[in-house]
């Protein structure tokens, strides 16, 4: 199904009951879904495959990261459920995305495939522990590169590295934004976030927002909010 929505809802739930409650009370014109790893844990394929039943994109956000054969097969198993894009860490290195890439390019249903680069909950102090050298901008900028010559469609990567990664990448390259936050909401345990009007300014192009609206009293108000904050982009 194509879709025309650039938000996609993160359903972070423990469980299948609480995503599938949530997913009944939402449009499927209005918004993509992202399953992540701990509801994917508890739900599986079935859940994916019933979510892409309902008539939803489905993001599948697992983050693979292996050698290059096992994240291949990884993907295209992702991509046998139905899902319209999933994900691997750049850092897995160029021949691991490629094979990934050639991976899906064999099946019948081909999902777009990105890259996470940094993650948002990341600020320089943890870049600078785990031994990364440089800012978070030169981090993000070097794998979204390295992806890119990889021939993903694009990366995940906070709003605030949009401007940069469009600048250096190019308009075809694909920027999917978490930490996105309305201007009235709390940031919780993202440290890099923008409101989605300033998000797509920068040049994302979907944004990931969970909180803001899985908790919402009236989550498909919440939603229809979001999108009146950036109507006409």
């Amino acid at each position: 199904m194509l879709q025309s929505s650039r938000i996609i809802v993160a359903l972070d739930y423990a469980n299948p009951k609480q995503a599938l409650a949530l997913v009944e009370r939402l449009d499927t014109t209005l918004c993509r879904l992202k399953v992540g790893k701990e509801l994917f844990a508890v739900g599986g394929p079935a859940l994916v495959e019933q979510l892409v039943a309902k008539g939803f994109d489905v993001f599948l956000d697992l983050k693979y990261h292996d050698i290059p054969n096992t994240v291949a097969m990884a993907c295209k198993a992702a991509a046998n459920m139905g899902v319209w894009m999933l994900n691997v860490h750049a850092q897995g290195g160029p021949k691991m995305m490629m094979a990934a890439k050639e991976a899906l390019v064999s099946c019948g249903h081909q999902p777009l495939l990105i890259a996470v680069t940094i993650l948002t909950s990341f600020d320089e102090t943890q870049l600078h522990s785990i031994g990364l050298k440089g800012s978070v901008q030169d981090n993000v900028l070097r794998l979204a590169s390295l992806t890119q010559q990889s021939g993903l469609d694009g990366v995940v990567c906070s709003a605030q590295e949009a401007s940069l990664l469009r600048q250096h990448l190019g308009s075809a390259f694909c920027l999917v934004t978490p930490g996105i936050r309305p201007s009235q909401a709390t940031t919780d345990d993202q440290q890099r976030v923008m409101t989605p009007l300033q998000a797509l300014q920068a040049g994302s192009d979907y944004l990931v927002i969970g909180r803001p609206i899985t908790q919402a009293d009236d989550p498909l108000l919440a939603l229809n909010t979001i999108h009146a904050s950036i109507e006409g982009f």
